[in-house]
């Protein structure tokens, strides 16, 4: 499976993300199933939250790190060269930070959908993957987490 093609895999994501951060696009135009994306990612973003269902996770932040590709019509900003026609990795990042602060989930999968739902409902994101985990959560194990993706429900 290709790490940011969207088409690769069967689990699909939508991540939504602020109005400010949409990219441009003729929001009159049908939906064209199955056209072209470009995909924005972030990667290796690392932050502190509280995650878990151990005792000793409920009340001590931890870090956790995840991988994001975000999926949007061709982007205007390839040829205007404008931050306004593209996906504001920024605005993104501190988005994030805001959900790993206030969030109350225990699971990095409910978490996961969360980032996912943000990319799509505030950022215009038609498909989006999210990669979330707990790095050396285990001394034996890198990491664990879960991937997954989502396709914003107008364009699936």
């Amino acid at each position: 499976m290709d790490r940011f093609n969207p088409g690769s895999s069967p689990i699909h994501f939508t991540v939504v993300l602020p109005s400010s951060a949409r990219p441009l696009r003729d929001t009159d135009a049908p939906p064209q199933r199955g056209a072209a994306l470009d995909i924005v990612y972030i990667e290796g973003f690392v932050a502190q939250t509280i995650i878990g269902i151990d005792k000793n996770e409920l009340h001590e932040r931890q870090p956790v790190q995840m991988d994001l590709a975000i999926g949007v019509p061709s982007l205007r900003a390839c040829a205007t060269d404008c931050i306004d026609d593209t996906v504001n990795y920024a605005a993104v990042r501190a988005e994030l930070h805001t959900l790993l602060a206030a969030h109350k989930v225990q699971l990095l999968e409910a978490l996961a959908e969360q980032i996912a739902q943000l990319l799509i409902d505030r950022f215009g994101a038609h498909w989006v993957r999210v990669k979330l985990c707990k790095p050396a959560k285990f001394d034996d194990v890198a990491a664990v987490g879960v991937v997954i993706e989502r396709q914003c429900a107008r364009f699936a």
